[in-house]
């Protein structure tokens, strides 16, 4: 696919992008790059305080304020919390945002992970990624196909490791030293989180996990801060680091 000049990050939930991708989002910006931000489900048991039809308004202007920090824009798929399905309207709701935007590159969770919203996230934007440049595969909304198959990349699962606390494959490092502040500000849009993470996962310090976790990756690598990824190398899938060639060698580093 040639490079058209647009990114496509994929979370399962509002916030999943910023904690794992939006410094190396922020690189490609700077590169001149368009960024889109999607979410598969709109966060609707993310509060302890709002009924779920509130919170789901909340947190779509939080992740659109958030995706506005990149001059981007936020799209969200409508699924509620832990109700990411595995079917054919999902598959087709995530082709067509995969359409809508073009995009030469895609950002999205690894297969194994700690919960299944982001497992089946992970498999539907796989599917969807193949799925979008095949004309008689039908999406939502009519939108042409793509004239081939974006570049996916898997970022970071949560911890590094799976469901069973083993370690998940990383490819290669990216170096977002330079990058921290815009990501501290991208996730600290998403205000309704710091108090729902605190009572459900034990994390008070929000933005300050995430900064913590960028510096441990940093210091397996050799960069002060760094996100960590995995490439989907399968079948007509791109299998070049072009992450490396836009960004620059000094920037990716790759996995011992």
């Amino acid at each position: 696919m040639d490079d058209n000049g647009r990114i496509l990050a994929i979370g399962a939930h509002p916030d999943d992008v910023e904690f794992k991708c939006a410094g190396t989002l922020s690189l490609l910006r700077k590169k001149g790059y368009e960024i889109a931000i999607a979410t598969v489900a709109n966060g609707d048991c993310g509060s302890t305080e709002h009924s779920s039809i509130e919170i789901a308004r909340i947190r779509a202007g939080e992740a659109a304020e958030s995706a506005a920090l990149l001059q981007g824009r936020y799209i969200g798929l409508g699924c509620g919390d832990l109700a990411i399905s595995f079917d054919m309207e999902t598959r087709r709701k995530v082709t067509n945002a995969i359409r809508e935007v073009d995009p030469f590159i895609v950002f999205t969770h690894p297969h194994e992970d700690y919960m299944a919203d982001h497992e089946i996230t992970s498999r539907l934007v796989r599917d969807a990624c193949f799925g979008a440049s095949i004309p008689n595969y039908g999406g939502y909304g009519n939108l042409p196909h793509t004239n081939g198959i974006p570049y996916l990349f898997y970022w970071d699962a949560m911890e590094g490791v799976d469901y069973l606390g083993r370690p998940q494959p990383v490819h290669f490092y990216v170096d977002v030293t330079t990058e921290m502040d815009v990501k501290r500000a991208m996730l600290a849009c998403h205000r309704s989180q710091r108090e729902w993470l605190m009572r459900q996962h034990g994390l008070d310090h929000y933005v300050n996990s995430m900064v913590e976790w960028a510096e441990e990756r940093g210091r397996q690598c050799g960069f002060p801060s760094a996100e960590a990824f995995s490439q989907h190398r399968g079948h007509a899938y791109p299998k070049d680091n072009v992450l490396s060639a836009i960004l620059g060698a000094n920037l990716v580093r790759a996995a011992p």
